[in-house]
C-alpha cells in the first residue's frame, strides 16, 4: 500500500476546483495534478501565484485541449493519456461537464485506472453511486463510482437518517432549484420560474439509486437565484413520532446542521454566515434544515432544507477516494477525516 493515493482531478470548473482543494487538504491523498481543455479564468485563476492550486501540474485532457492550453500561453505538462499510461495515477475524479465524463471512462478504462464520476453523468456511467454515510462499505474496491448531483447529495442525508429512525413508507419532495452558478452569466431565468417538464424530476428516481428501497416522487423548478437549492420534503413514516425525535434525527446526522428560519429567514443569510466563518469560497459543504420548519403529525414529517450547490458533493468524493482504494474500511474514520479537513461542523 503507497503512503499516499495519487489523485487527479479532470475539469476545472465549480466542483472540479473545489475537489482538488480538499484533496490537497488531505494527510493521506496527493494532488498529482489537474487536467483541462481551455485556458479558462478560472483554470487560470487557481494557478496564479495567489492561487490555492498553485504550483499543480496542469495536464491537457485531449490533444486539442493540449493545443488550446498551449496556445493561451500556459505550462502544460504533458497529455492525460500520457500521464495514465506511465502509471502515475490511482484514480482519476471526472468533474468535467455533463455527458463527458461517459466518453472519459473509455480512457480511464483502456489503462485500468480508477474513475469517479459526478451527478451530471447517467447512473450506469458507473458500478454504484454512492453517500458517504448510507454506502461506503458497498464501495470498497469499485472501480467506477458516481457521487450523485448536489439536490440528490443533499435529500440523501436527511431522507438516510428519517429512513433509519422511522422507515419511510412514502415521500413527496419540491425542489426550488438555483438557476444557475454564481459566474454563470449567459444563462438561467430571469424574472421567471422555469418548470421542469420531468414528472417525476429527475431527483427522486436519483436518490433511489443509493436509497433503492424509497417510495418518492418529486417535482420541480428553478428560480432567478444563484446561491443554494431549496427543497420542501412531506414523508409518511411507519410510526407516529415528535417533533423532538425528528429534530434530534437530524442533529445525530454527521454533515447535517440546523438552524432557526427567524434568524436565518432566506437562503442568503445562510450564505452569509459561512462568509463570516471565512470558508473558502463561502463553501457550505453541510446540508441546512431548518428546525423552526419542521413538522410532525403523527406519523407525518415536514421539513425545508437548503443545499448549496457549489460544495455540498466535495466531501463525498473524499470519502469515496479512500473507500475505492481501501485507504480506510471504516466509514466513520474516513468522514471524521473528511470533516476535520474542511473545517465541517459536525
Amino acid at each position: 500500500m503507497k503512503t499516499k493515493a495519487r489523485v487527479l482531478v479532470n475539469g476545472i470548473g465549480t466542483v472540479g476546483k473545489r475537489i482538488a482543494h480538499a484533496i490537497k487538504l488531505q494527510s493521506d491523498m496527493e494532488l498529482v495534478g489537474i487536467a483541462d481543455v481551455a485556458p479558462t479564468p478560472t483554470l487560470k485563476t487557481v494557478l496564479e501565484p495567489k492561487g490555492f492550486l498553485y504550483g499543480t501540474r496542469l495536464y491537457a485532457s485531449n490533444d486539442q485541449g493540449y493545443e488550446n492550453l498551449k496556445k493561451a500561453g500556459m505550462w502544460v505538462e504533458g497529455k492525460l493519456e500520457d500521464l495514465l499510461r506511465n502509471g502515475a495515477v490511482d484514480i482519476v475524479i471526472d468533474a468535467a461537464p455533463e455527458g463527458i465524463g461517459a466518453l472519459n471512462k473509455q480512457l480511464y478504462q483502456k489503462y485500468g485506472v480508477k474513475a469517479i464520476f459526478q451527478g451530471g453523468e447517467k447512473a450506469d456511467v458507473a458500478e454504484m453511486s454512492f453517500n458517504a454515510i448510507v454506502n461506503y462499505e458497498e464501495a470498497l474496491g469499485k472501480n467506477y463510482v458516481r457521487v450523485p448531483s448536489c439536490n440528490t447529495t443533499g435529500l440523501i442525508r436527511s431522507l438516510s437518517a428519517i429512513d433509519f429512525n422511522f422507515e419511510i413508507e412514502y415521500g413527496f419532495i419540491a425542489l426550488v432549484r438555483r438557476s444557475v452558478d454564481p459566474h454563470e452569466y449567459k444563462k438561467g431565468p430571469i424574472n421567471a420560474i422555469e418548470f421542469d417538464l420531468h414528472v417525476p424530476s429527475h431527483h427522486a428516481p436519483d436518490v433511489k439509486t443509493v436509497l433503492k428501497h424509497l417510495n418518492l416522487f418529486s417535482l420541480a423548478v428553478k428560480v432567478p437565484t444563484t446561491l443554494s437549492h431549496v427543497h420542501i420534503v412531506d414523508l409518511l413514516v411507519k410510526r407516529e413520532t415528535s417533533y423532538e425525535e425528528v429534530l434530534k434525527a437530524f442533529e445525530n446526522q454527521t454533515r447535517v446542521i440546523t438552524l432557526s428560519a427567524k434568524e436565518y429567514p432566506a437562503t442568503s443569510v445562510v450564505i452569509e454566515k459561512f462568509r463570516d466563518y471565512l470558508r473558502p469560497r463561502y463553501d457550505v459543504y453541510e446540508l441546512i434544515i431548518f428546525k423552526d420548519l419542521i413538522n410532525v403529525d403523527g406519523k407525518r414529517i415536514r421539513y425545508v432544507q437548503q443545499v448549496h450547490q457549489e460544495a455540498i458533493i466535495v466531501p463525498e468524493n473524499v470519502d469515496a477516494v479512500r473507500a475505492m482504494l481501501e485507504l480506510e474500511k471504516n466509514k466513520w474514520e474516513s468522514i471524521r477525516k473528511t470533516n476535520e479537513s474542511l473545517g465541517i461542523i459536525k
